[in-house]
């Protein structure tokens, strides 16, 4: 015999009726039950409009009549009109009953326990006896019995305890006797001793069944669900989550038990010592295979077979001096508990004795505050005891596997990974068997530690990036479009996932929680919200992704002051912007903090020399134990490229503006002919370096007239260029005379920077940069005469955007 049961998603309509029917009739058995829930979502309505009666709100009328719409249209859907009269005529019956009861209800103003069961048992009897009649219509040999008939329970209404002595006998007696092939049995429906109606509680067809096949002996069970079977992780909030293919009972438990849905929890009980096979199917995808629930099952080779959650939970501490060493506080604090019939999800406790810690569900807080403070007045009076302390708005997150036990390691993985996330644990508990590891989390941070946790522990190694990037001018265009195109390649070769989750411009911003369109981004943002900042940061801090990380591409000294609040926030932050770090010192220094103490990367290779490995040599010099002594280079893209193409053909004007056309200088290209660009970046080696320094104690030689400092706009800043165009050619025809090429050059040597325009003679490392090409040359301890040279492109949209590109691998890499 086979037992199957079919849960109220399965039996939700006409067409998920006719789909059940489909499955049994392909059943291979001598004989099949089909326990089936009420239809989708009745068995909530039943339970509103008793509230609602209870409450003297007529509103329950309408709720009833919804009832009784959903029912008849399922009949009429499913029936030719001649047969659908009896089938009516009974359901309307059994309506006006439940009519009845529920006024009752409302005429006394109260709801009771037995009540309620009587009500809500209405749910599974109705959709029993539609689908019954539906498979006879269709020529299945069936049968209807009444699971209050074969289930014996005792007066705990509400949530009733089987005696499954009387139970077995009903069901063994009454399938042994059966000479239908398919028996029709409602769930979650029993009645006590005296024939009062009970239930098994939310949940309880799963039990029904799971005691049919226990009683019965049956070949196997199988429960008929919405999805194809146990996952690794809720596939709701975990997109990558994989179907377990099989998994052992006590494993099947602990998941089912930190809320994996497909399964009510107490099923297992009764065909655990059996050995009787469960599968886990999806009635709307019978073929594919789901997930078989068996003993012995050795793993597959994983120590982490789930991870899962329980939410709506509360902490409940007891602690004090009072506690340490004696005896029986501990029975004490859950006698209490049990005597205001509070079930407790987690425990812990200090070895010290100084604390006790339990989780239990937000339902249950205000009676366990208040009975346990009560329980403990003396000792609470007299100090001994504190009065009980209460933490709100938690979530249980587990890890489970048999195999978990033999494998070294597994609970620093969980933790660091977690920590890694800014993922703060409030307690942890694991019991002596190791098939499962628990912590107490914020449900703010269910997702991401869920993700997290999958990431680790079963997606192959591929790291997920969520990228959030401000400014999507040429360089931040450039960056997506790269990223668009290598997004398969680091997938297969690097093992990370690239996703661009929030895109912001100077008016626009928008957002996608699975990834914004690459393909499409560019209308997305026209079509998205108005652009804000704090906005931006708030979205970014609530959707609470990991592995976020925030990418400025902005010369934006407003972004750029919003960098402490991301790195507070464990998120990292890859920038080409330089106002950052070449701000005062202590700012520069309390961002470095930052990102120390939140683990969260803060990069800016790009903010000397774009894409070239400048900031990374140096950091590798440093980090091996050189020092360096003096730095000399030529840092400025748009000014070599200016002074390389500058000459007595072109005007100074028509020269700078081709560098801005082509997109080497700053928006602003006084930042970058006034030397203020340069002067960022010698300043940014030099506290790379090790050493203090401010902007202020920089010495620049600008070569600028002062009316071309001081233009308000880059009309004014290009009219002024005009206006001396004589004095540049000048500069330009000294140096000529001399055989030299003018370089703007940035040293640092003994504590003390200065940057300015020289004329560098043949022979010069400098002297053959072409073009926008940069050069740093690192003098230091290991390098004392030959330095250690970088140089190649320093500007332009396209180097720079790699240069953010390999920040954020470099990320994807730690």
């Amino acid at each position: 015999m086979k037992v199957l049961k079919f849960g109220g998603t399965s039996v939700a309509n006409s067409n998920n009726i006719k789909q059940v029917a489909k499955i049994v009739s392909q059943i291979k058995s001598d004989k099949t039950v089909v326990v089936v829930s009420a239809l989708g979502g009745v068995t909530d309505l039943l339970l509103k409009s008793l509230e609602l009666a209870s409450n003297r709100d007529l509103g329950f009328e309408g709720v009833l009549l919804e009832i009784e719409h959903r029912h008849l249209t399922t009949i009429k859907e499913l029936f030719p009109i001649k047969e659908q009269s009896a089938i009516l005529s009974h359901v309307k019956s059994n309506l006006n009953e439940l009519e009845t009861l529920v006024q009752g209800a409302y005429l006394i103003g109260e709801r009771t326990s037995r009540l309620a069961d009587k009500v809500v048992s209405y749910g599974e009897l109705l959709s029993s006896f539609v689908i019954y009649h539906y498979f006879v219509s269709q020529g299945l040999d069936s049968g209807l019995k009444n699971g209050r008939e074969l289930i014996i329970t005792d007066e705990s209404f509400g949530k009733a305890h089987v005696d499954f002595k009387l139970t077995n006998t009903n069901c063994h007696n009454y399938f042994k006797n059966t000479k239908d092939a398919i028996t029709l049995v409602p769930g979650f429906v029993s009645s006590s001793r005296d024939g009062s109606s009970t239930t098994l509680g939310r949940g309880g067809s799963d039990y029904t069944a799971a005691i049919i096949a226990a009683s019965t002996a049956a070949e196997e069970l199988q429960i008929w669900t919405d999805v194809s079977g146990m996952y690794t992780a809720n596939p709701k909030l975990v997109k990558q989550a994989k179907c377990i293919s099989q998994i052992s009972y006590e494993e099947a438990m602990e998941l089912s038990h930190f809320g994996a849905k497909v399964l009510y929890p107490p099923t297992l009980q009764p065909i655990l010592s059996q050995g009787i096979p469960i599968w886990i199917k999806n009635t709307f995808a019978p073929d594919e295979k789901g997930t078989l629930i068996a003993q012995n099952n050795n793993g597959q080779g994983k120590s982490v077979r789930g991870i899962s959650h329980v939410g709506e939970i509360t902490l409940l501490s007891l602690e004090g001096p009072g506690m340490v060493g004696i005896p029986g506080i501990s029975k004490r604090f859950f006698e209490t508990l049990s005597q205001q019939d509070i079930s407790v999800a987690l425990i812990t406790q200090a070895s010290s004795e100084h604390s006790i810690c339990v989780g239990i569900s937000n339902a249950d807080v205000v009676k366990a505050e208040t009975s346990v403070n009560q329980a403990f007045e003396y000792e609470i009076a007299s100090g001994k005891i504190n009065p009980v302390i209460v933490e709100k708005d938690l979530a249980i997150i587990a890890l489970v596997g048999d195999n978990m036990k033999s494998h070294q390691g597994l609970s620093g993985k969980m933790f660091s990974t977690l920590g890694r996330n800014n993922v703060n644990i409030r307690a942890i508990a694991q019991g002596a068997s190791e098939r499962n590891i628990s912590a107490v989390i914020t449900s703010d941070d269910v997702k991401k530690a869920l993700n997290a946790l999958h990431e680790a522990f079963f997606e192959e190694n591929i790291k997920q990036l969520n990228l959030f990037v401000m400014g999507v001018g040429n360089v931040g265009s450039r960056l997506l479009a790269q990223i668009r195109q290598q997004k398969e390649y680091l997938k297969e070769e690097l093992k990370l996932n690239i996703r661009v989750i929030g895109i912001s411009n100077s008016r626009k911003m928008v957002f996608h929680e699975d990834g914004v369109s690459l393909d499409t981004w560019k209308g997305d943002l026209e079509n998205g919200l108005e652009a804000n900042g704090e906005a931006f940061m708030d979205r970014v801090q609530k959707l609470n992704y990991r592995n976020s990380i925030f990418v400025d591409n902005t010369a934006s000294e407003k972004v750029s002051d919003t960098y402490g609040h991301y790195l507070e926030n464990s998120i990292a932050v890859v920038t080409c912007n330089k106002i950052a770090c070449s701000s005062a010192f202590d700012n520069y220094q309390s961002l470095k903090k930052l990102s120390k103490k939140y683990n969260a990367p803060f990069l800016f290779e790009t903010n000397v020399g774009a894409g070239l490995p400048i900031i990374d040599t140096l950091k590798h010099l440093i980090a091996s134990g050189d020092r360096v002594n003096k730095i000399q280079a030529v840092l400025s893209g748009s000014l070599n490229f200016v002074f390389n193409t500058f000459d007595d053909t072109k005007t100074f004007h028509d020269v700078v503006k081709e560098a801005q056309e082509k997109g080497y200088t700053e928006p602003d290209p006084t930042i970058d002919l006034s030397g203020v660009d340069v002067m960022r970046k010698i300043l940014i080696l030099a506290r790379e370096s090790g050493y203090q320094l401010d902007i202020e104690e920089i010495t620049n030689e600008s070569f600028l007239p002062k009316e071309s400092l001081d233009a308000t706009s880059n009309a004014l800043f290009y009219e002024s260029l005009k206006k001396y165009e004589s004095d540049f050619q000048d500069i330009y025809k000294t140096a000529a005379q001399k055989d030299c090429k003018l370089k703007y050059v940035a040293q640092f040597e003994d504590g003390k920077a200065k940057v300015g325009l020289q004329e560098i003679p043949r022979g010069h490392d400098f002297h053959n940069l072409e073009g926008s090409d940069n050069i740093v040359l690192f003098f230091t301890e290991r390098y004392p005469e030959q330095p250690l040279i970088v140089k190649g492109a320093g500007a332009g949209a396209d180097v720079t955007a790699s240069g953010i590109f390999a920040d954020i691998i470099r990320i994807g890499n730690f």
